[in-house]
């Protein structure tokens, strides 16, 4: 029998460990893939810290890339029915929804599934397979996991670069708030979750997308890349309200049509709402970890007539779609640029510098 090594989760707070676990045998209707690539994700860090309730022992990595290594039986194509051998080139959704629950059975929510299974979050290495997370040479993928071929030519990391944050963007772009041909759109955080709703608003048909987050050197990354037409730094800015008032003045002072909040920092929520133009909308994406509480000023939601989107995680259906764009993301947008590689074994190296902001996409590479 195989064994793979795989970064896991001990204890929070702690230095991750590099464990090595036997290789187990396809289950009918998965697969074992070799994972090449695995995403380092904001949310990764909150799990080493303890910030979200997970089982630990636990191998990390919720989105990653590799080739297929072993097709169990009864396992013959992609989600799309497209053939699979070994050696094909794959990206896989993090999460099963149960099907059974309210909100997968009545309201059609599977994203708000209330028994989602997700790898490298909540499957610890005591329920076998215990490899069942991305930071790892191998990674076990169990029946109904939504498994997608890559488009041939596609570079690894540039699929990578928004590996987590392009399905999560398709899923509210594309179910909760649309882009609207010709709109102008602000989008609040320049990480991974900000840069591709700004790459996507484009795609989609935005006049105008104007960038607000920082520090400059992220900016200036993804004015390289070409996302964005206009990067404001609010982080770096001596004074906050400057800033927000060159926003403002991009949008010829009326506001966005479009503001998308992907800072995950609370006090961006007010800042955001006095963005948006009357009647415009505003979209909530970066939120995903509980950061405290904010002021808000309710008034500002009815003197703008806003309306007030949520959106949580994504789907199968979502990173299908997001593979599906990755042809025309990375024709027109540098993606590989956002990446910093890392070995396995600089797993602690890779989460301490997404920790300091020295990095803007870090990717494990084994």
């Amino acid at each position: 029998m195989s064994v793979g090594r795989a970064v896991v989760l001990t204890e929070f707070g702690k230095p991750l460990e590099l464990r090595k676990f036997p290789v187990p045998p396809a289950p009918e209707g998965g697969m074992i893939v070799a994972s090449h690539c695995g995403g380092v994700c904001g949310t990764d860090l909150h799990l080493q810290q303890g910030h979200l309730e997970v089982p630990t022992p636990l191998v990390l990595g919720h989105e990653g890339l590799g080739t297929v290594h072993r097709l169990g039986a009864g396992t013959a194509a992609d989600v799309n029915g497209a053939p699979l051998s070994v050696g094909d080139v794959v990206m896989w959704a993090s999460s099963i929804a149960c099907g059974d629950c309210v909100p997968c059975r009545i309201h059609r929510e599977p994203t708000l599934c209330e028994n989602r299974r997700t790898y490298g979050v909540n499957r610890p290495v005591d329920q076998e397979p215990g490899l069942s997370g991305a930071w790892a040479d191998y990674i076990c993928l169990r029946p109904g996991t939504a498994v997608v071929k890559v488009p041939e030519g596609i570079d690894p990391l540039a699929a990578m670069a928004f590996a987590c944050a392009g399905p999560t963007m398709v899923h509210a772009l594309y179910e909760r708030r649309p882009v609207r041909v010709g709109e102008t759109v602000v989008v609040q955080g320049s990480g991974p979750v900000g840069l591709a709703a700004a790459a996507l608003a484009e795609l989609s048909g935005a006049e105008r997308v104007i960038l607000v987050g920082g520090p400059q050197s992220r900016l200036r990354t993804a004015a390289e890349a070409g996302i964005g037409d206009h990067h404001v730094d609010i982080v770096g800015a001596a004074d906050q309200a400057t800033a927000l008032a060159e926003v403002m003045e991009l949008t010829a002072g009326r506001g966005a049509d479009l503001v998308i909040e992907a800072t995950g920092v609370p006090a961006a929520i007010d800042q955001g709402l006095r963005l948006a133009r009357r009647g415009g909308s505003y979209l909530v994406v970066g939120q995903y970890t509980d950061s405290g509480d904010t002021t808000v000023n309710p008034h500002q939601i009815v003197y703008r007539q806003l309306d007030v989107v949520g959106s949580w995680a994504f789907t199968g259906a979502h990173l299908v779609q997001y593979v599906g764009l990755l042809p025309a993301l990375t024709r027109r947008f540098d993606l590989a640029r956002l990446v910093t590689r890392y070995d396995l074994e600089e797993h602690g190296r890779a989460l301490a510098d997404v920790a300091a902001g020295a990095v803007l996409k870090a990717v494990l590479v084994s």
